[in-house]
């Protein structure tokens, strides 16, 4: 599970501008094709978290593999970007599922002490994931077929779907499905579901669709505040709430889940810019693109495992924490340095430095969040929910990328003087994504082709400042962040069941 999902969120950045031009998309279209994904995740992730603790992991986790395959089926067979958008929609349904039920059930079947090891083990699978998926994303797009990019996906989940029905024993839970259903807090799943929709659609196209100052931007963006703020509200209501306010008591709780928001805002933003940074500054190809972004993905997940298995041998983790903000700010910042002249060494380690604060971040964290939890039982939860404000972080930060990306682009662009025919469409900055790979090829002055490079350069440098300073913010939130016992070896009540019970 951790493989498939890994593998498909990295193999499609490299490949964006490919299908943007084979489906005659926009530079808005083509950010959706992402965006949807992970408002889609955001959206049903807290409501896999919440039903699966009340009925079982078991049928959630099988549903999340149906949605996720027909997703990618539908991905696969798109001849427009608005059918492509829609598989993507519901490969997010699904992929949300598999990735926090991943965790969630990891929690159940491990104790907190030996926890770390096991988070540790997962990096393997999320690495290899991780590594392949830039490279076949390229590999796809520019020798086979992008659609391969779906097809790859179902054979995965056959094999991850088989091992789950035969090898996975979880404990029940002894409660009729009347009973079941009527804990569900439907009215907050609705609540919420709304909200993050309102809110993410108009920071999506702000600045691109709509000025800022459109009443089509602020009314849709304070009305979706507003419903989130009600939920936070009405969560205090439900028996069983999507989000429990005993897991937000802890200050601990309560800045790990702000270092998760971040988190995923870094880095699934760097994942959508990098590989079009080297492609639009550098005119590499996908391939090469791929093969360039590899120091990052190969450093972000190896450290992901040794940060892992350090907690686990100090039995220590605020310091991990601190120092993983520290390489992520700074490296992160750094790639502001980056022009069409920086050499290769330059490029790779700086990296490196940033990956090793993001994979550092992707695996401490969720030690002191659980043992936050008030009780074994809530682990697997609080687990959950940390993981649903890591896609919230995503989300917001794809939103903010797109925006900033954009505006900064036009404002760049309109300042070069007379554009000659071949490059005249890119005066409208949705067409700048699906230019990218034709910017190799096109015929005009070098000097014309390097100030357009430029204007590539300055909307991404603008977007690298934006998470430095977002990584700081991480780093003095951490601060606050309590050194809690490890020690403990209760389980949770969906725990493994051995095949002698």
């Amino acid at each position: 599970m951790v493989f498939l999902v890994s593998l498909d969120a990295t193999t499609l950045a490299v490949a964006i501008p490919a299908i943007t031009s084979d489906l005659s998309g926009t530079t808005l279209t083509a950010f959706w094709a992402n965006i949807s994904f992970t408002l889609a995740v955001v959206v049903i992730q807290p409501i896999y978290t919440s039903f699966s603790d009340i009925i079982g992991r078991k049928i959630p986790l099988y549903a999340a593999f149906a949605l996720f395959g027909i997703g990618s089926i539908v991905f696969s067979v798109a001849r427009s970007m608005a059918v492509l958008i829609l598989g993507r929609v519901l490969q997010g349904l699904g992929g949300g599922g598999l990735d926090v039920l991943s965790e969630v059930i990891v929690a159940d079947i491990t104790t907190l002490q030996e926890r770390a090891v096991y988070i540790g083990l997962l990096s393997l699978p999320m690495a290899a994931g991780c590594i392949a998926g830039p490279i076949l994303g390229a590999v796809f797009s520019e020798y086979v077929d992008w659609r391969w990019i779906g097809w790859i996906n179902l054979p995965v989940i056959g094999v991850a779907l088989v091992l789950a029905i035969f090898f996975m024993r979880l404990r029940p839970i002894h409660q009729s499905l009347r009973e079941q259903l009527f804990r569900i807090d439907w009215l907050g799943m609705l609540i919420f579901m709304t909200g993050c929709i309102l809110f993410a659609l108009p920071l999506s196209w702000a600045g691109n669709m709509y000025p800022w100052g459109s009443w089509r931007t602020i009314v849709p963006l304070v009305i979706g505040i507003l419903v989130l703020v009600a939920f936070a509200l009405y969560e205090s209501r439900p028996t069983d709430p999507v989000f429990p306010y005993r897991i937000f008591r802890s200050r601990t709780a309560q800045m790990t889940l702000l270092g998760s928001f971040i988190h995923g805002m870094v880095l699934y933003t760097l994942l959508q810019y990098l590989p079009l940074f080297f492609q639009a500054v550098y005119l590499e190809t996908a391939l090469k693109s791929s093969i360039s972004i590899l120091p990052f993905c190969c450093v972000v997940f190896v450290f992901t495992g040794i940060a892992a298995w350090a907690v686990d041998f100090f039995r220590k983790y605020r310091w991990e924490i601190w120092a993983g903000w520290v390489f992520l700010a700074v490296g992160v910042g750094i790639f502001s340095l980056w022009n069409q002249s920086s050499s290769l060494a330059m490029t790779a380690s700086f990296q490196v430095i940033a990956g090793i604060g993001i994979g550092t971040i992707f695996s401490v964290p969720p030690i002191p969040m659980q043992a936050s939890a008030p009780t074994a039982e809530d682990q697997g939860l609080a687990m959950g929910i940390m993981v649903a404000f890591r896609l919230f972080g995503a989300l917001i930060g794809l939103a903010i990328g797109a925006t900033t990306f954009s505006g900064v682009f036009a404002s760049k662009i309109n300042s070069i003087p007379s554009l000659p025919a071949s490059v005249a469409l890119l005066k409208n900055p949705s067409e700048a994504v699906g230019f990218i790979p034709h910017l190799r090829t096109v015929d005009i002055s070098p000097a014309l082709k390097d100030l357009i490079q430029g204007a590539y350069k300055d909307a991404m440098q603008t977007i690298w400042y934006e998470l430095a300073a977002f990584g700081a913010v991480g780093f003095l939130s951490s601060l606050l962040i309590k050194e809690l016992t490890m020690e403990t070896e209760e389980l949770s009540r969906q725990h493994f069941e051995p095949e002698s019970d």
